[in-house]
């Protein structure tokens, strides 16, 4: 599941904008899903509460324009497929509909996007979700200014909407909505997002090659692998768990030393530790007969080379400890996983 997740693309978009805006990169790195090695993988998915709070330390943080110039800051490809989906069709109605058939790949699922057609004109929508008034229209501003972005590197820089509407209230002064959205035709408090372009296929025919359906046919597949594949990012715990998993078998184990890799403070992880009702050393144990399981059930690796990898001095140190976890010695243990008596 990867409703209230958003692709790591546009999580990355948001917090580069942020700190762009003045917000402290202290304030955004314990938020879960803004890991570097999350932000890098294009099949994790970052909690939409995440980017909301970042959203709103922007607005806290920065100008009145942000979100239009985290829009900007956007360029072609920073969002993936989903760019490639809306500006790479054969008619600019395609890619809107590409666009928005996919929009997952982008956005929280929660959120839809839909296109209407009526006669000449062209609605783009999309929908609001119950975030604090200040992410929200962040949100509305950047979600409008991206969708005008690419339409304008689908069809040239002169492309302007004949209409824009969204869902928050109206501001003191919008005159940076004006600028970038090239119209004054510009409703606030409507029911959902919206923008709307004038037929612009048949005004400017968009080239197309012999290769631009099979182009087509390759992006709407790797956005269903995408889609298929993604996976929300692993909670603090969850990484504070594999960052433990990777240390057991250093010279040195410590809380100071995991504390250091997860860019906390060991009274921080201390204290959310003991939030989760556990302690440093109950989580050493459990991940330790975890991976103790995992290596004598699906290797071959004998109990002393486990013993190691696990961190312990000698193979009588784990016997010891498995026997206490399992009520079994390891190589019980591994004779009942392998033949299944």
């Amino acid at each position: 599941m990867i409703e209230y997740t958003l692709s790591s693309h546009a999580a990355r978009v948001v917090r580069d904008a942020a700190l762009e805006a003045g917000v402290a990169l202290s304030e955004l790195a314990h938020l879960p899903g803004f890991e570097p090695e999350t932000l890098a993988n294009p099949l994790l998915r970052v909690p939409t509460a995440s980017v909301v709070r970042t959203w709103e330390l922007a607005v806290a943080t920065g100008p009145p324009d942000v979100a239009i110039r985290a829009a900007e800051s956007a360029t072609q490809g920073r969002l993936h497929v989903w760019d490639y989906l809306f500006t790479s069709a054969g008619s600019f109605a395609d890619g809107c509909r590409d666009a928005a058939r996919y929009v997952s790949t982008m956005s929280d699922p929660v959120v839809e996007m839909t296109v209407v057609e009526d006669d000449r004109r062209l609605t783009v929508t999309y929908g609001i979700a119950n975030y604090s008034p200040a992410a929200v229209t962040a949100i509305d501003e950047f979600a409008m200014a991206i969708m005008l972005k690419r339409a304008r590197d689908a069809r040239g820089p002169g492309v302007v909407p004949v209409h824009v509407a969204l869902a928050h209230e109206a501001p003191k002064n919008h005159r940076h909505l004006i600028e970038a959205f090239g119209t004054r035709a510009i409703d606030f408090g409507a029911r959902t997002n919206s923008m709307t372009f004038l037929d612009m296929d048949a005004e400017r025919p968009r080239p197309t090659g012999p290769g631009d359906d099979e182009l087509g046919l390759i992006l709407r597949r790797y956005a269903d692998n995408l889609l298929e594949n993604a996976r929300p990012a692993a909670g603090w715990h969850g990484r504070f768990r594999s960052v433990l998993a990777g240390s057991l078998g250093g010279e040195e184990l410590s809380l100071e030393m995991v504390a250091h890799r997860m860019a906390m403070s060991p009274r921080t992880l201390q204290r959310r530790l003991s939030e989760l009702e556990t302690t440093w050393r109950d989580e050493i144990e459990s991940v330790r007969h975890e991976h103790a399981a995992t290596l004598l059930r699906d290797t071959e690796l004998p109990v002393q080379s486990i013993a190691g990898r696990l961190g312990y001095t000698d193979a009588r140190a784990l016997r010891r400890a498995f026997q206490r976890w399992t009520g079994q010695t390891p190589d019980a243990y591994r004779r009942t996983a392998v033949t299944g008596a």
